[in-house]
């Protein structure tokens, strides 16, 4: 397990993944998320409402830094990002965030 660093995007590796197969552009995925403000505070859960996140890998359907993180991870891995804004809802976020 480690800490990589990207365009500033902090990525902990906290569960490895099965190493087997990494998701491919265009394939549908799925997963669970918890989002939190740098404070603490958590503002978007999957596992608050009980079902997976499941989106289109790489075609700009989810935020940035989702496309690039969930690319490069095999099934059960766990990560935790701390994200910029660059990479996330941009400087005037996402309203009601």
């Amino acid at each position: 397990h480690g800490t990589l660093f990207i365009m500033s995007l902090e990525i902990e590796i906290l569960t490895l993944g099965d190493g087997l197969e990494r998701p491919k552009r265009g394939q549908n995925v799925k997963c669970h998320f918890a989002a939190f403000f740098p404070d603490g505070r958590k503002f978007d859960s999957s596992y608050d409402r009980g079902d997976f996140f499941t989106f289109r890998l790489g075609v700009g359907q989810v935020i940035p830094c989702w496309d690039q993180c969930v690319a490069n991870m095999t099934r059960g891995e766990k990560i935790r990002t701390t994200t910029p804004s660059t990479l996330a809802y941009g400087a005037r976020g996402i309203e009601g965030v």
